[in-house]
């Protein structure tokens, strides 16, 4: 039966039960009351309570559940359990009002001006000790909730049970709960000071969280992980990623493979295939599509609710761990796609959270991305940005993270983003540049490479911002690297043309050398160019069958020659013809067939050529590593041109038609024979295995500018790499 307070109950007494106390420290838990000390106690269904060190029984008052123990002084310790009966159940249990508060001034001073590198060693939960007596240390920001509690399986979720301690102007709430071990189900209640709104949500810092569509947070252990990737980390500290190979695997762990019943592979599980697969196929490193805990499967993990949580759709944070040391253990950076840009408005996430508009912006102008149906952090908020840059640094250090892949950075940049006019407000100049994400993202950059040299910042970013990828100091973003959106889309578009109008075309493919080394770029064929309508590679491809296979050959090996890093979405390395689905795996059946054997052997060899051939990678962002021995031939579409290291030297010969050329001369600058090194259009590969057999002799006859010159054949649709051999 519930009891009803009476009427004449205290103020305080009223705020306890109703769970409307702003500082329940200051009425349960042990106090003196002049002569005398009071230890009360607050546990809605309780019959009996006591304290267990002396069987000292506690008096109900005012017929409600608030339990109340007076006498002299001394006699209860400072920390003392609590016994209470409910039902047929005895409960023991140290009470979290008897301990002092946990989290220190120098913490929230940090937090509040926006400095604390670490707040999530701060906020969240935490296993946590004292004086010896083990439990869990919640703490959450919420600086417009009248009340904060913690709830969960322990106390039923009732928000009556555990009303947290307020820190004072810091917006910061904390307990200690003792007792709450690793694995215990919890989420934070909060009461809104003015409205009275109740709002249940998850951890914005928790590190775990249950199974979709399931929602609660997740004590995670605190053990530290035996990570025996050491070596790798202290390459990865000294390594000259500018001059070195960057060939990244992106992949959506959720349809790479599947189980047998179409479930989940755990992070274990991926760890053995997935490493195995990528070294097989050469690449230096693997991009994942957010793993950062969502809620819909749909998003891709681009919608995130846990910014410190692995998605539980794989495993613990445990077993992702032990993903990355298992990548880096075989030479395999790993790259974390991170989406700092916008978050969903589910209501048990960040979406106002404590009943106001806390990580977004209140006018919607600012604050909510329409196209997406999402929110846009408050870059401007010191707070915000605590959160931000702690969750980035987060996986840089909790799980040595190699680097990450910042999503969406135009639409941070700009405040008119796919807005119409008017409905957007300028910054303090008048202009439509966000200047606080700018502050953030520079900041982020920064943090990311002192804190963690060697990693990798890179920047999805589709417009002419200027100095993306320069640094801080020279009035850069501070990125590694950028995506390059506009060779990407150029070079697609020219390719999904039929062959016989290519040469009206031919810009298309010129025209990115006229910037290729203003950033640092990555030339990107990802997940968003193989879905929602736009088909894959291999069927963006024009003509019949044959042609299709032999035009996507000749596009990987044009990527792979042009200046920049690589990056290639999971398929698109064998060819699959079917649109990217996240909810099945991919068409592995397909490599029962030639041309996507062939495919698959052409990545793996293209990329071989790539690590091995320092002409491809050393100068990918000079203009010294790149020069045209002919852009000009557009009536037969054929580009040819060198690209060059510090000691060695590759010609690249393209045929973007279907036609056989032979006898085709070109300029080289070196005497010797000139050998193949790749020929696309090989049998190897599925081709027609038209080609330059066990070499050509360079003539002293002066073409194109140059001093020597061979005649080719260039195959149909094909790609040729060619090594000289000086005599």
């Amino acid at each position: 039966m519930k009891i009803e307070p009476a009427a004449s109950v205290p103020e305080e007494i009223q705020r306890i039960l109703s769970a409307q106390h702003h500082n329940p420290f200051s009425f349960l838990g042990k106090h003196r009351d002049g002569d005398t000390e009071v230890v009360r106690a607050y546990i809605p269904g309780a019959a009996r309570v006591s304290i267990a060190e002396t069987d000292l029984p506690l008096d109900r008052q005012h017929g409600t559940d608030l339990f109340e123990w007076r006498g002299r002084p001394g006699t209860v310790p400072d920390h003392y359990r609590l016994a209470w009966t409910s039902g047929s159940t005895t409960h023991t249990a140290y009470d979290p009002y008897c301990f002092a508060s946990q989290l220190s001034d120098f913490d929230l001073y940090l937090f509040g001006e926006g400095n604390h590198q670490h707040a999530y060693r701060m906020l969240g939960a935490h296993p946590h000790s004292v004086a010896g007596i083990q439990g869990t240390l919640f703490a959450v920001w919420a600086p417009n909730a009248g009340r904060a509690s913690v709830v969960g399986d322990f106390n039923a979720w009732d928000g009556r049970r555990h009303p947290m301690r307020s820190r004072g102007g810091s917006g910061i709430w904390e307990l200690f709960i003792p007792g709450i071990t690793p694995g215990t189900l919890y989420k934070f209640e909060l009461r809104h000071r003015d409205t009275g709104g109740i709002h249940l949500k998850t951890d914005p810092y928790g590190q775990q969280f249950e199974m979709r569509p399931n929602t609660a947070s997740i004590v995670t252990d605190s053990a530290p992980y035996p990570w025996q990737d050491q070596a790798w980390i202290e390459r990865r500290r000294n390594m000259d990623w500018l001059h070195a190979p960057v060939s990244i695997f992106e992949v959506h762990l959720g349809s790479w493979r599947r189980g047998a019943r179409g479930e989940f592979l755990g992070y274990r599980e991926l760890a053995q295939r997935l490493v195995s697969y990528a070294l097989d196929m050469g690449f230096t490193h693997i991009e994942l599509l957010p793993i950062t805990e969502h809620p819909f499967d749909g998003s891709w993990g681009y919608q995130t609710t846990g910014y410190y949580a692995p998605t539980s759709r794989h495993g613990t944070p445990e077993d992702f761990r032990y993903f990355v040391d298992q990548c880096h253990r075989h030479g395999i950076g790993v790259i974390l796609d991170w989406a700092p840009g916008h978050f969903p408005k589910d209501a048990h996430g960040l979406a106002r959270f404590d009943g106001s508009a806390l990580y977004e912006h209140e006018d919607p102008r600012r604050g909510e991305h329409r196209d997406w149906g999402t929110l846009i952090f408050n870059y401007g908020r010191n707070e915000v940005r605590n959160f931000l840059i702690s969750s980035a640094l987060y996986w840089l250090e909790e799980f040595h993270i190699d680097g990450l892949r910042v999503d969406a950075v135009a639409s941070m940049l700009y405040l008119d983003y796919s807005r119409e006019p008017g409905d957007w407000t300028p910054n303090i100049h008048g202009g439509n540049e966000n200047l606080e994400a700018i502050d953030f993202l520079r900041r982020l950059n920064q943090l990311s490479h002192e804190l963690h040299p060697g990693t990798l910042m890179l920047a999805e970013e589709s417009t002419a911002w200027p100095m993306v990828s320069r640094p801080t100091w020279l009035g850069g973003l501070g990125f590694s690297m950028k995506w390059n959106m506009g060779w990407m889309n150029d070079t697609l578009a020219y390719m999904s043309q039929d062959p016989v109008y290519r040469k009206y075309q031919h810009d298309m493919l010129t025209f990115s050398q006229l910037y290729a080394f203003t950033e640092n770029f990555v030339l990107p064929f990802s997940h968003d160019e193989v879905v929602h309508g736009k088909q894959s590679l291999l069927n963006k491809m024009p003509g019949d069958e044959w042609q299709r296979f032999a035009n996507l050959r000749l596009l990987y090996v044009y990527m792979y020659t042009h200046p920049g890093k690589k990056l290639l979405f999971m398929g698109c390395e064998f060819g699959q013809g079917r649109e990217w689905d996240d909810s099945v795996e991919l068409d592995w059946y397909v490599l029962d067939y030639a041309g996507h054997q062939g495919m698959q052997k052409l990545v793996r060899d293209l990329n071989r050529l790539y690590r091995e051939s320092a002409a491809l990678h050393e100068f990918d962002f000079e203009g010294r590593g790149f020069d045209w021995i002919d852009c000009h031939d557009s009536s037969q579409s054929v580009l040819t041109y060198l690209r060059q290291g510090e000691r060695d030297a590759l010609v690249v010969a393209l045929n973007f038609t279907p036609v056989l050329r032979k006898n085709y001369r070109i300029g080289v600058p070196y005497p010797g024979v000139y050998r193949e090194v790749l020929n696309s259009d090989s049998e190897f590969y599925a081709g027609s295995n038209q080609g330059n057999g066990s070499g050509l002799h360079a003539e002293p006859v002066p073409w194109m500018g140059r001093p020597y010159s061979i005649a080719i054949t260039l195959p149909p649709l094909a790609g040729l790499v060619l090594k000289p051999e000086p005599s």
